[in-house]
């Protein structure tokens, strides 16, 4: 089954043209892609005092998508997913018209997932529902990628927003706080969840749900699950789809960079020390990508502070209980990969 997003020359995305074609596949699991349909279907589960697990998702659905499907199928009464490819979060150059849209396979895969449940003897959960909603919906006012033209209402999570990620893409959180608090209000999840691998998303949005007094899911209801990765090291991601196969061999420099600056960060060194290490790294995996006919590009590597995400000093060293995210992003041909690791005390960070 395929999608096609069209838009016009101002940027602008048709409202009557939905996320996916009319026809849904067919599938084991309900699909709903209106609105009433998915508030009839909760309004039922909180009739029937059923917790309900949400995974807000984009599609191209990988291991690491499941991952958080199967800890809410372990947590909760009832699990839904959302599959909406959202283009306020998306910039005017970005990848919108060719980010991956594998609805067929996402439902086949959804399909297979299962979790016993412990003392309930030939008791499996899965998957109850997905919700695939039309842009007209999401975006009643109409939507554009350019931030400028937007008209109606959009969420900004300030003073969060413009560090790290937000250096490389000073719009894209307010299009996925935007887009999440749409999906919080139409779902009213009692837990939502959330992966690593884009924590400083994972962690906004935490905030963003305490700051907004949301009922549903509450702040410590906003789950962060840690991420899935390949026996390489690299994070799974949708967009691992665009890598070639040599790419694909030099995918996991920008984790192992980071497993360097984690590795001095444990005996003793400071945060430039740290860091220089892991730029060092990539810098001599770029040479040697060249000659592959590989071409790498460092975006970023970063140590910051969860609570704020400032980045921090460089003379700081460990100190016992603190928690650090050590970050990066980095350009493989024409696919731009983002990784981190959690430094320190994370329990309050995964949870």
């Amino acid at each position: 089954m395929s999608t096609v997003i069209t838009q016009a020359k101002d940027g602008h995305i048709p409202l009557e043209e939905p996320m996916t074609t009319p026809e849904l596949p067919h599938s084991s699991i309900p699909v709903f892609s209106t609105l009433q349909a998915l508030r009839e279907w909760r309004k039922r589960a909180f009739d029937e005092s059923k917790s309900v697990g949400f995974v807000p998702t984009m599609g191209a659905l990988h291991e690491g998508h499941m991952s958080l499907v199967r800890r809410s199928l372990e947590q909760n009464d009832l699990t839904i997913l959302s599959i909406f490819v959202n283009p306020a979060q998306f910039a005017p150059h970005e990848d919108l018209a060719t980010y991956p849209r594998t609805l067929d396979a996402d439902l086949a895969l959804l399909s297979t997932i299962s979790v016993a449940m412990p003392g309930v003897l030939e008791t499996l959960r899965t998957p109850s529902a997905v919700f695939l909603p039309a842009i007209k919906d999401m975006y009643p006012s109409g939507v554009v990628q350019d931030v400028g033209k937007q008209k109606g209402t959009f969420v900004e999570v300030k003073g969060y927003s413009h560090q790290m990620e937000g250096q490389s893409r000073p719009t894209f959180f307010r299009g996925v706080a935007t887009v999440v608090t749409k999906l919080f209000n139409a779902v009213q999840p009692t837990n939502a969840y959330f992966g690593q691998k884009d924590i400083q998303q994972a962690l906004l949005l935490r905030r963003m749900a305490r700051d907004l007094l949301l009922p549903n899911p509450t702040y410590d209801n906003v789950h962060i699950v840690p991420t899935h990765r390949c026996p390489d090291g690299l994070a799974l991601s949708s967009r691992n789809a665009y890598l070639s196969e040599a790419e694909r061999a030099a995918a996991p420099t920008l984790y192992t960079a980071l497993r360097e600056a984690e590795t001095a960060w444990s005996q003793g060194s400071s945060v430039s020390e740290c860091l220089a290490e892991a730029v060092g790294f990539v810098a001599d995996a770029e040479l040697d990508g060249s000659r592959k006919n590989v071409s790498m590009r460092l975006d970023y590597i970063q140590m910051n502070d969860p609570e704020t995400f400032e980045v921090m000093d460089g003379d700081v060293r460990k100190e016992s209980g603190r928690a650090v995210i050590l970050s990066g992003a980095l350009w493989v041909g024409r696919t731009r990969l983002i990784d981190n690791l959690l430094l320190g005390d994370t329990s309050r960070l995964l949870a």
